[in-house]
């Protein structure tokens, strides 16, 4: 997958994903992916007929869940995802995922850590209730309101066009003069993004809104409608205009909420003023935002490879002493013309005396791999691997016996032990593999413990469950 930065120009094919989106979740919106984008740092593509967002926040990549256009595949999509991670060698984490997605991937992925954060749950409120007040939940709500109607009879409400770019600055002036004495480094950065958020009010998808004391802005706000609610993205009132906030709150949801059940108004991010103010209007409830860490079955598991005893070969991690003898069984051309890869293209760097033997080191310790030394009488004569974890309880085992050993049988003993401890052992769902179609030999091995499961151009694959 190739991934573009979000920016204002794909605003527009982001929300033919995001205008029927019914995730009720602030994150899948254009919107929220613009200002705050400086944290998020999102970009998308679009696979199986679905928008893919990928955020990098504080450096650790994380995924949205899948958006489906009209004829979307969801499932397919996160293949894609799954298979960008296992390439690009990242661990795969789904992050903001909605209540309603979140059984599936506890389904799909078996082992994952998940998270729900209170913090980020998203504030839904029935519109109707904003846009009346009714009840006496709202008597303090509605104090405010009337004290602002008395004291500026003359106040309205309307929406926000390209036109009013003037006077949108002028709030702004206003509003940090009022605001200097509140400042802080996080409050001034949520502001910068407001004001750029406030200049694309000629965007056909934003919803904007205003009130006005004659020809003053004295509260504003900016949302756009998602499925079957209206996410509100900015809310700003003068302080000296008591009251103002509510008039705004009620006024926006009465113009832009006809015929929308609901309101959100994001999370408070853990800010204890927004929290108050946010809980002071009544949520209906507060949204759910999963994270889902799908993680190997390796991880927090095995400390060390395992020795496998077979009838006739021992498999065992590697070993200093193995460093010439692996070292030879990888740069056998001829060997390895079926292996499938070039271990030293792939070093991205020149040959050294350590280089394989560390390579294997290293991804066992990320536990992205096993690599076992294939023994006959205690003499290193092959190496199998267990690799491509691919996140949902499966893995493929890949496997080189040095030729003056070949032809013995050496690689199906090895190849159906690792098998067999991948499945019982590891708890995995499955084991794969693949040949070349002209690898008689190797098809002959995989077919004697595994049956064939389907082929394409180039390989026949393989397969094996519990």
């Amino acid at each position: 997958m190739k991934f573009e930065p979000v920016n204002r120009e794909c605003a527009e094919t982001l929300r033919r994903y995001y205008e029927h989106c019914d995730y009720e979740l602030c994150e899948y919106s254009a919107g929220t992916k613009l200002m705050w984008k400086k944290i998020l740092h999102p970009e998308w593509t679009e696979a199986a007929g679905c928008l893919v967002v990928r955020n990098e926040i504080d450096g650790q990549v994380v995924f949205d869940y899948p958006v489906p256009g009209p004829d979307g595949d969801e499932d397919k999509a996160l293949e894609a995802i799954e298979r960008y991670c296992m390439e690009t060698e990242i661990p795969l984490v789904v992050s903001v995922v909605p209540e309603k997605k979140a059984t599936k991937l506890l389904t799909r992925y078996p082992y994952a850590l998940v998270g729900n954060v209170r913090t980020w749950r998203d504030y839904l409120y029935r519109t109707e209730a904003l846009q009346s007040f009714a009840g006496r939940h709202y008597s303090g709500v509605r104090n405010h309101l009337n004290k602002f109607k008395a004291n500026w009879p003359e106040a309205f409400f309307r929406p926000l066009t390209g036109a009013d770019r003037d006077a949108i600055e002028q709030f702004w002036v206003n509003y940090e003069a009022e605001f200097a004495g509140r400042k802080s480094g996080k409050a001034i950065q949520e502001l910068e993004r407001a004001r750029k958020m406030m200049s694309m009010v000629d965007l056909p998808w934003v919803k904007a809104g205003a009130v006005f004391d004659g020809e003053k802005i004295v509260a504003l706000s900016l949302g756009e409608q998602c499925g079957n609610e209206l996410i509100i993205h900015v809310e700003k009132a003068l302080y000296s205009y008591a009251g103002s906030y509510q008039m705004m709150v009620q006024t926006f949801a009465r113009h832009f909420g006809v015929g929308i059940p609901w309101i959100n108004r994001e999370d408070d991010a853990a800010d204890r003023g927004l929290r108050t103010s946010k809980l002071q209007y009544g949520p209906d409830r507060l949204a759910s935002k999963y994270s889902f860490e799908a993680r190997n079955e390796l991880l927090g598991r095995f400390d060390a490879i395992p020795d496998l005893e077979t009838e006739r070969l021992t498999l065992t991690a590697l070993r200093e002493e193995d460093i010439p003898a692996y070292n030879a069984l990888v740069l056998d051309r001829e060997r390895n013309r079926w292996w499938g890869y070039d271990d030293a293209a792939g070093l991205g760097k020149p040959v050294e005396e350590r280089s394989f033997f560390e390579v294997a080191q290293h991804d066992f310790a990320a536990r992205t791999a096993v690599n076992f030394a294939i023994r006959l009488d205690g003499r290193f004569i092959g190496e199998i691997i267990l690799y491509h974890f691919d996140f949902r309880g499966g893995a493929e085992v890949g496997c080189r016996i040095d030729s003056a050993y070949a032809g013995n049988g050496y690689g199906t003993e090895a190849a159906q032990a690792v098998a067999d401890w991948a499945l019982y052992a590891v708890h995995l769902d499955r084991v794969v593999a693949k040949c070349f179609h002209e690898n008689e030999s190797s098809r002959k091995m995989l077919s004697s413990f595994m049956r064939e499961n389907g082929e394409d151009e180039q390989f026949l694959y393989f397969e094996k469950t519990v």
